[in-house]
Parts: C-alpha cells; sequence; structure tokens
C-alpha cells in the first residue's frame, strides 16, 4: 500500500511507488467527493432553497421531462461537492508534486495552496449574495409585461452554477498575479503604471462573464479592479523574484565594511 504522508524531497521513489502514490491519492480525492456528494444529495431539498434564493418573488424553477427533477438535482449535488472536497484534492494534488519542491519552493507554494480555495469561496459568495440577486431581478423583470415569464430549472441551474463557478476563478485573480511577479515576467512597477489598460482588459472580460445585462457587468467589474489593485499591493510586498529577495536578504545580512562610519 502507498505510503499517505507526504513524500520528502530526499526520498528516492522508483516508478511503481510513485505510480502507487499516485492511485492512493486519487483513490483518497474520489473518496472526499464521493462522502461530500452524498451528503449533498441527502440535503438536496435546502441545497435547491438555497439555489432558488436569488430568484425574484415567488417564482419557483419548473421542469419539462420526465427524469429532468432527478438529472438536475444529481448536478446541483455534484457542484456542491466540488466546492466542499476542493481543500481534499488540491492537498493530494500538493502532497503528490512535493518530492519536486525544494524547502524554499515549498514556501512559495504553500501560501498559494491556502490561497486558491479561500478566494475560490469568497468568490462564490460575492456572486451568490451580489451578483446573481442583482442579475435574475434585471433579467426576469426585462419587458415583463410582454412574456409570460417562467423559469426551467435546468436552464436557471446551468446559470446559478456558472455564475458562481465563473466568480470563484475569477477571485484567483490575485494568485495569477504573484505568479507572473515571483516569475518575473512583469514588476509590481508595471501593473501600476499599465493599471488603465488593465481596468479596459477587466471591463470587457466582465462584459463576457454570465449576465450579459449592463448591470451585472458593472457590479462584476468592481470586484475584478479592486482585486487588482489588491494584487499589486501584495506583488509589492511578496512577488519579488525568489533570486532578487535572496540577493535583498544576503545584502541586509551582510555586516557593513569595517571602514564604514
Amino acid at each position: 500500500m502507498a505510503r499517505l504522508r507526504p513524500v520528502d524531497f530526499e526520498d528516492r521513489l522508483t516508478l511503481v511507488e510513485h505510480l502507487d502514490e499516485l492511485r492512493t491519492r486519487i483513490v483518497i480525492s474520489i473518496a472526499a467527493f464521493a462522502v461530500a456528494f452524498a451528503l449533498c444529495f441527502w440535503q438536496n431539498d435546502r441545497l435547491l432553497d438555497i439555489a432558488n434564493e436569488p430568484l425574484p418573488g415567488d417564482l419557483t424553477p419548473i421542469t419539462f421531462g420526465v427524469a429532468e427533477p432527478f438529472t438536475t438535482t444529481v448536478t446541483i449535488s455534484a457542484y456542491a461537492a466540488i466546492v466542499i472536497s476542493l481543500p481534499v484534492i488540491l492537498y493530494q494534488a500538493y502532497a503528490f508534486v512535493l518530492p519536486a519542491l525544494t524547502t524554499r519552493e515549498r514556501r512559495v507554494v504553500v501560501p498559494f495552496l491556502i490561497m486558491v480555495p479561500v478566494l475560490f469561496v469568497a468568490g462564490v459568495v460575492f456572486g451568490y449574495f451580489v451578483v446573481l440577486p442583482a442579475a435574475t431581478k434585471f433579467l426576469l423583470n426585462f419587458n415583463e409585461n410582454q412574456f409570460n415569464i417562467e423559469v426551467r430549472a435546468r436552464d436557471y441551474y446551468s446559470f446559478f452554477t456558472l455564475t458562481l463557478g465563473v466568480m470563484g476563478l475569477i477571485f484567483q485573480l490575485p494568485i495569477g498575479i504573484l505568479a507572473v511577479t515571483r516569475l518575473g515576467i512583469v514588476t509590481p512597477d508595471q501593473l501600476a503604471k499599465n493599471r488603465r489598460y488593465a481596468y479596459v482588459v477587466l471591463i470587457v472580460l466582465a462584459m463576457l462573464l454570465p449576465g450579459t445585462d449592463p448591470i451585472t457587468m458593472l457590479i462584476e467589474a468592481v470586484p475584478l479592479i479592486v482585486l487588482y489593485e489588491g494584487s499589486v499591493l501584495l506583488s509589492r510586498a511578496f512577488g519579488r523574484p525568489p533570486e532578487e529577495a535572496a540577493e535583498t536578504e544576503i545584502a541586509v545580512s551582510e555586516p557593513p565594511p569595517s571602514g564604514a562610519a
């Protein structure tokens, strides 16, 4: 049976041992997802109530197919299970690649590993409480006197999960900016100097996100700009390339020349 503890950088494993470890970590990830899915499916009525909350008024999703209530419930439960099991899956991925990382590289990777689920959950929460209510209210009340408005469950839950998933992904913006600054591709000064062009790109990105209406676009553009400015500040503090950081540490630790005043 493969070891469950992370392999050290100095350990030497054969190809078979690496494959055995990979299999074990995949099994653990699948098991975590299965447990989360079972929990979500067990509480699917509460899960669907939460998903229906952003709908304006007393609208309730309707179904047309015989199997649609079941398949829709399974889909929503699976998406929720992915979010719940994400920390376990990320840890298993990190533990598998750990042997390839030096001690310094681990100190860099671990904060990123913690930030990914935290920022993703923050994006999902923002999308649920801010973006979705505004988007559904605007879109479903648009020209309401000209239509008999009903919401199909499959279409609404697809819009629901897509919006929350995309918001979770765009909240990873600080990680991407920190990564490119630590790799030396850009510098924090360049990011600050070219912020006007970045704003244009972020607004265009907000236009491409789910919603398609101007209200939702503005609501989605604001956190993108805030995240960008926050990322610039983080990159100034933590985004120096490893070589530059090491040189700075050496320069600080070196004692001054004996003849200096």
